[in-house]
């Protein structure tokens, strides 16, 4: 039986590094998506040398270009894709009058814009064979306000209310849609934030929140997690 595909966006480092790694080791074939073309080849080399059948193509996950030329090209190198784990985001901290417009729309189109172009290239064939998963990682910061981080909070507030419609558009296709609300995770997103300090040694790991992922997807086809919290159990 060939291996089920996953496609995970923002993949070298953080959450999708390890969501890479726990969906390789649990079967699935991964191809990889990030900007850097030297991280994408470097996690593609430690993924098949880890015995994980890995594709890997550097590309801006808001630029429909490079979502219309990574799509097929996965598909090409792998097979259609089964998961897609819409993990690429960005935080710019600080106060809302410091931010720029670039930073802004940035923080959309990296956030959201990209769910959107992602979701809108793969589900044409997930609805044709009747099965698929798309798991888009939220954040806490999607139902809550956070201090110095008012775009990051609006985007993941939309990230949510996308999935929310998008899984009520598309489970009677046999598509499953997931988002998935880390609280703080101790990433290289988080450490380069003079605003937001965690206490580093008890927040989340990378891991934490790829074990979710894998669970989520090991449930029979008829369940479904819809929406998934995931917290530091002791902050």
């Amino acid at each position: 039986m060939t291996a089920p595909v996953a496609l995970v966006t923002g993949a070298t480092e953080g959450i999708g590094r390890a969501v890479c790694f726990s969906l390789g080791r649990a079967g699935h074939a991964v191809a990889a998506v990030a900007r850097t073309p030297d991280r994408v080849q470097g996690l593609v080399r430690d993924l098949e040398a880890a015995g994980i059948r890995a594709f890997g193509c550097p590309a801006d996950v808001a630029d429909p270009a490079a979502v219309a030329a990574f799509i097929p090209a996965a598909e090409a190198a792998l097979g259609p894709i089964d998961v897609l784990v819409n993990n690429a985001g960005i935080l710019i901290g600080g106060p809302l009058v410091e931010m720029s417009l670039e930073a802004w729309d940035r923080t959309f189109a990296v956030n959201v814009r990209a769910l959107f172009l992602t979701c809108r290239a793969v589900l044409p064939g997930m609805a044709a064979r009747g099965r698929g998963d798309i798991i888009n990682i939220a954040s806490l910061a999607g139902k809550n306000g956070v201090l110095n981080a008012a775009a990051y909070a609006a985007s993941k507030h939309a990230v949510l209310g996308f999935s929310r419609s998008l899984m009520l558009e598309v489970r009677k296709q046999g598509v499953r849609v997931i988002a998935i609300c880390p609280g703080s995770v101790d990433t290289p997103m988080m450490h380069g934030q003079s605003t937001l300090t965690p206490a580093f040694d008890r927040i989340l790991q990378p891991e934490d929140v790829a074990a979710a992922v894998v669970d989520a997807l090991r449930l029979p086809r008829r369940a479904m997690v819809s929406e998934l919290d995931i917290r530091p159990s002791n902050p």
